[in-house]
């Protein structure tokens, strides 16, 4: 059973994203660099978004369990759109954590691929999308 589950309904590239409780709302646009104005957001950004937000609160609760401060960590999720080999594109990764310079670099490593193994995102882009774990 679902703890909890997003519904959002969308009429294309060139459209809108609606969530179901009205709080996302968005204007939708084919990227300039695959031929589009660019004039709104896009499937990549918002996959992008999502995936930073969740690794970060999922560090949160492994560094809580662990009791580790992270306090003023950030993650930025880069979300590439590359040519499958086969005709059509697959989606890349490489989330990039900010950890505070107090952590020792061996307990952040750690601490990312913990993370890693909890995280909801990881977890379905594991064998599907590539995943790159950057400590900055």
């Amino acid at each position: 059973m679902s703890l909890y589950t997003a519904v959002a309904t969308a009429t294309g590239r060139d459209g809108r994203a609606v969530s179901s409780d009205g709080k996302l709302d968005v204007e939708l646009a084919l990227q300039k660099e695959l031929g589009g104005t660019g004039d709104g957001t896009n499937p990549k950004q918002l996959f992008a978004a999502g995936y930073a937000a969740c690794f970060a609160t999922s560090m949160q609760l492994v560094a809580q369990t662990k009791e580790i401060d992270v306090s003023g960590m950030s993650v930025t999720a880069e979300v590439g759109l590359v040519p499958n080999g086969q005709g059509g594109f697959q989606l890349e990764v490489s989330l990039r954590t900010k950890l505070p310079d107090s952590l020792p670099r061996e307990v952040g490593r750690a601490l990312i691929e913990a993370t890693h193994q909890v995280c909801p995102y990881s977890n379905a882009a594991r064998g599907n999308i590539p995943v790159e774990l950057l400590a900055e």
